[in-house]
């Protein structure tokens, strides 16, 4: 009985062995269909690429985009690309735009990283009027300049006359220092400003002394200021807040702000007098 058990285990195991040694063999036997994905070249930055930079052809390489999948305006030869200037910083790998590049006429640097219709300015300074090193290319700042026209102390004037300014360059450096908001020492900044005011960033430079107020990159708002002089400063003459500073404390009140109602006028009386004693009568 034991050995007719082990028969039939020995069988079942041959068979089953057999048929699936023969299944393997008929699926690797089988062809294999590959299909063939079409592709097309593109070139993207073989390192960082930073803004100002001349693309040369160590820094560019090309790599195959699934046909139709490439951004649009992809360059798909590197010697269409050589010699432009970069105006906006790339990344390893990122695909090269026209959007990204100067034209080929504009060359590298910072001519054509100026934006259209403004004018680069430098302006000397100093740790304090650069914001103790903070003022770095990309960030924002308002400029102050403090004038005196009559000669006079008390017609020092100190004001706002440019507000959002962009800063194009700190020294020579048309980037950030690789350390993220990492403190640059230079003395000339480069700002970004229209033909108009260009002119009076000349004079304020040429005829005072300015200073630089740096921005939060989310504000941007353009506040119009009156300046103050010294007998405001000290508080001998009152000054006005700025709309701006009345919306902030109106904001921090705890309750609304209530208007008493005019008093009302008197009623007409009339005095009488009788002997010793006097008295007032009201009108009707």
């Amino acid at each position: 009985m034991r050995s007719r058990i082990f028969a039939v285990l020995a069988i079942a195991v041959l068979a089953g062995g057999g048929l699936a040694y023969g299944t393997y063999n008929m699926i690797n036997n089988q062809p294999v269909k590959t299909t063939a994905m079409a592709t097309q070249p593109v070139v993207v930055a073989a390192a960082d690429l930073s803004l100002g930079s001349e693309l040369k052809k160590e820094d560019l390489t090309v790599v195959n985009f699934p046909k139709g999948q490439a951004p649009d305006g992809a360059f798909d030869r590197v010697q269409d690309v050589i010699g432009r200037g970069v105006i906006s910083a790339i990344v390893k790998n990122e695909p090269i735009l026209p959007a990204k590049l100067a034209s080929k006429e504009a060359g590298a640097g910072l001519p054509p990283v100026i934006p259209e219709g403004m004018r680069a300015v430098s302006v000397r300074v100093n740790e304090v009027i650069g914001v103790a090193g903070y003022v770095l290319p990309g960030t924002h700042v308002d400029v102050l300049t403090t004038q005196n026209p009559s000669n006079q102390p008390q017609d020092v004037t100190s004001k706002v006359i440019l507000s959002n300014v962009q800063v194009l360059t700190a020294g020579t450096r048309l980037e950030q220092d690789q350390d993220k908001q990492k403190p640059v020492q230079v003395t000339v900044v480069t700002l970004a400003v229209y033909p108009d005011q260009a002119e009076r960033l000349a004079l304020a430079s040429t005829e005072g002394k300015i200073q630089l107020a740096l921005r939060n990159p989310m504000d941007q708002g353009a506040p119009t200021t009156p300046g103050v002089k010294p007998a405001g400063l000290l508080g001998a003459v009152k000054t006005s807040a700025s709309p701006q500073r009345v919306m902030a404390s109106a904001k921090k009140a705890t309750g609304p702000v209530t208007q008493e109602a005019p008093a009302a006028p008197p009623a007409p009386s009339v005095e009488m007098i009788r002997g010793d004693k006097r008295t007032s009568e009201v009108i009707k």
